[in-house]
């Protein structure tokens, strides 16, 4: 007869019935249906905790509170219950019973008499007297329980990524060299001999309630740069965060350094803070000052010392012991180029666009940007075995993305980069390794090979496909007309043999295409925006001065320069967030102006989803035009609907373009928009942009995207703008050779 489960488990599958949002993993679901289960039918005394957890994983999945409320009251309404039940039996609610005197469990009879409480017939008193050898191997044994432990702990780890480090994640101020011994701990081994190859399977990675990989396989060769590329959204920073962390299995005696923060602002100087960067170097350096102070200490006392003294043997035993920690030391030192140190980080860091005085100023007195750029020359000092580097070239002008590219092109270990720069990965890569549909492929070659051997696999597998498709409906048309046929019968067996035997082919996934739009600008009659001998200064810093453009409705204006030359300052006067010191700004009565900013994530209330933010900062629509807006701009389904925080870089960019279309603008004033973009998002952002009947002004260290969005290019340097009146790349060109003749952030002539 079946079993009728309890009505709260009834009460409880109604509470879960259409509790997630649509595409969550129905694994989640599962899982947390059963973890509820699981709380009250094993009622423990920490069961409030598991109470907590199951709170805080529902939250992270987006279910809404009030039903998560429901269904913790029902839980702990059952988990009194049960108690109440414990209470009133004087034992545990599942029928034990409580032994009313000790029992002697060394006696054979009393052992046997024991088993009565079990219910059971079993007579241990006879089966202890049957004398039998083991024929288990214990050796044999040892092993395979090694074996499982590895295999539990493995999945522990797993479930701890999963669970705990992904979901509601908080960032935590951790001290850097504390946490580079943690990921990167001091050793004295040799590596000689040791494979710096790294190759892990099975990686199973959620974040938010979402899969992001699935059974998939990283396998990175020594020496060689991997191009990490993907739709925004995909999980290539989660990737790269899990492997920093090493939470995934990557050998032990590489060393891995991941760029992803700025550095923390403080009275050290930026050579001294990339000097620093390199834990080992610092405490091997004090160590040896350390041994050296009490070597010399030994020394003295020594001297001061008879022939005969009882206590010469142990300082002299402990002085052979320093001599051989600082022979290990003085290696260690020698094999990381110790006494080169300082020459080389200063040769960085002057690549990245600090010259001799800006190398000596505190790191306070930076910028966000530049002290991204210090974070990226200290992982560059360091030369870790495995370099992670996410998108690098956002905080950069066009010398330093050049000087980066030159650099990491002669780097001898090995390079995972996240970047949707084409030049850039066109420079630096050897292999592009694309994550999609919860997986990792491989492709030899730059980012230009890999986009034709994608769209050719793709042709190929799809010809395959329809091959196989044509063939097997060739086969069942057979099948079918002669399965029944005496003369035949025979041979339509063993064509559906042959069709059970043939391979399963899926189509070929269909590239979800993106689209950017932005709404029609209506007419205004010139001049829309002009400024006039503008002149521009913090205090007694002069930024610009005597500066007059012109900007109509159909212009298309590429900002170029290097950084600190006053590009940002530029547009923040245009759209009248600062005023001139001198000179005007002339605008047109009704012109509207949208503005993107470069760091456009620090105006995002993260803890709000993309419609609840545009609804308190643009209100008078619908959720429905709020939730099309943000679609015009590849945020659909339950994306608009989810806290920010859980959005990537690309997603959070995604959501500014929406609150910048709502403006309905004449004119787009972009600052940086392609930072944190997808490749097939920036196409779009191009796309876009050409069928933008307002005009648009940007500032882009992207040089494939200021050639194709904009068909003029000003020059902002040396405090003044100018008509640039060459292409792009004869600008990249010019500052490359300026940088190698003159130091990073030399003039171009004009």
């Amino acid at each position: 007869m079946p079993s009728v489960a309890p009505a709260w488990k009834d009460s409880l599958n109604g509470h879960f019935k259409g509790l997630f949002p649509a595409g969550t993993d129905s694994v989640i679901e599962r899982y947390c249906r059963g973890y509820a289960e699981y709380i009250v039918e094993n009622a423990e005394p920490n069961a409030h905790n598991a109470l907590a957890t199951l709170r805080k994983i529902l939250i992270s999945c987006h279910v809404d509170e009030a039903r998560i409320e429901e269904i913790v009251t029902l839980l702990e309404q059952q988990l009194a219950s049960k108690a109440e039940v414990a209470a009133a039996t004087g034992g545990d609610a599942g029928g034990l019973a409580r032994l009313n005197r000790t029992v002697n469990m060394e006696s054979e009879r009393q052992m046997s008499s024991t088993m009565g409480l079990l219910g059971g017939g079993t007579d241990l008193e006879a089966t202890a007297r049957r004398k039998m050898a083991s024929q288990v191997d214990k050796k044999k044994l040892a092993k395979a329980e090694l074996k499982i432990a590895a295999k539990l702990a493995k999945k522990e780890m797993k479930a701890d990524y999963e669970a705990s480090r992904l979901l509601n994640e908080t960032e935590e101020t951790v001290n850097y060299d504390d946490n580079y011994l943690k990921v990167n701990p001091l050793s004295f081994e040799s590596r000689t001999g040791k494979s710096k190859d790294i190759h892990i399977d099975a990686i199973d990675i959620n974040f938010a309630g979402l899969r992001i990989l699935t059974d998939a396989s990283l396998s990175l060769a020594h020496g060689r740069r991997y191009g990490l590329v993907g739709r925004n959204g995909i999980g290539k920073s989660t990737l790269l965060r899990a492997l920093s962390r090493r939470e995934l299995a990557v050998p032990s005696h590489l060393t891995i350094l991941h760029v992803e923060q700025e550095v923390t602002g403080d009275d050290t100087s930026a050579l001294q803070a990339v000097l620093d960067a390199d834990v080992w170097r610092k405490y091997l350096l004090k160590d040896q000052a350390t041994i050296n102070s009490r070597h010399s200490e030994i020394a003295r006392e020594l001297t001061d010392m008879s022939e005969d003294d009882p206590g010469r043997w142990a300082l002299e035993k402990e002085r052979s012991e320093l001599d051989a920690h600082l022979l290990d030391v003085q290696t260690k030192l020698t094999d990381i180029d110790a006494d080169k140190a300082e020459a080389r980080a200063a040769s960085i860091l002057h690549g990245l666009g600090f010259d001799t005085e800006a190398q000596k100023k505190s790191t306070k007195s930076f910028s966000g940007g530049w002290r991204m750029r210090i974070a990226l020359a200290r992982a560059l000092f360091c030369q870790p075995d495995l370099l992670l580097l996410d998108e690098p070239s956002n905080m950069l002008d066009v010398p330093s993305v050049a000087f980066l590219a030159n650099y990491l092109a002669s780097y001898v270990n090995t390079v995972l980069v996240v970047s949707h720069d084409r030049a850039f990965l066109d420079e630096i890569a050897t292999d592009i390794i694309h994550q999609h549909n919860e997986r990792l492929d491989y492709y030899r070659g730059d980012f230009t090979q890999f986009y034709a051997t994608k769209s050719e696999r793709k042709k190929n597998q799809l010809r395959e496909y329809e091959s196989q498709l044509a063939y097997r409906k060739h086969m069942q048309a057979f099948i079918d007309k002669f399965r029944y046929s005496a003369a035949r019968a025979a041979e339509a067996q063993s064509r559906i043999k042959k069709l059970e035997k043939l391979p399963v082919l899926e189509p070929p996934e269909d590239d979800e295409e993106v689209t950017f739009k932005f709404p029609p600008a209506e007419n205004i009659s010139p001049p829309v925006l002009q400024m006039t001998g503008v002149s521009f200064a913090y205090g007694e810093k002069q930024i610009l001065s005597n500066v007059d453009i012109d900007v109509q409705l159909d212009s298309r204006i590429g900002v170029i320069g290097p950084n600190g030359a006053g590009k940002t300052t530029m547009l923040k006067l245009l759209i009248e967030q600062l005023e001139p010191t001198k000179g005007f700004v002339q605008r047109h009565p009704r012109l509207r102006i949208a503005y993107f900013a470069q760091h456009h994530v620090e105006s995002l209330e993260l803890n709000l989803s993309a419609v609840a933010f545009m609804a308190k900062h643009y209100p008078g629509r619908s959720e429905e035009e709020y939730r099309r807006h943000l679609g015009a701009f590849g945020i659909v389904g339950t994306l608009g609907l989810s806290k920010m925080s859980t959005l990537s870089g690309g997603q959070k960019s995604r959501v500014a373009f929406s609150c910048v279309s709502l403006q309905n603008p004449h004119i787009l004033v972009l600052d940086e928009p392609t930072n944190h973009l997808d490749i097939e998002a920036m196409d779009a952002l191009t796309a876009a942009i050409k069928n933008f009947n307002g005009g648009v002004i940007l500032v882009s260290h992207d040089v494939t995207f200021l050639e194709q969005a904009s068909d003029r290019l000003w020059l902002c340097q040396d405090g003044t703008v100018v008509k640039y009146p060459h292409s792009i790349a004869h600008y990249k060109k010019t500052v490359v050779e300026a940088a190698e003749n003159n130091g990073t952030g030399g003039s171009v002539a004009v």
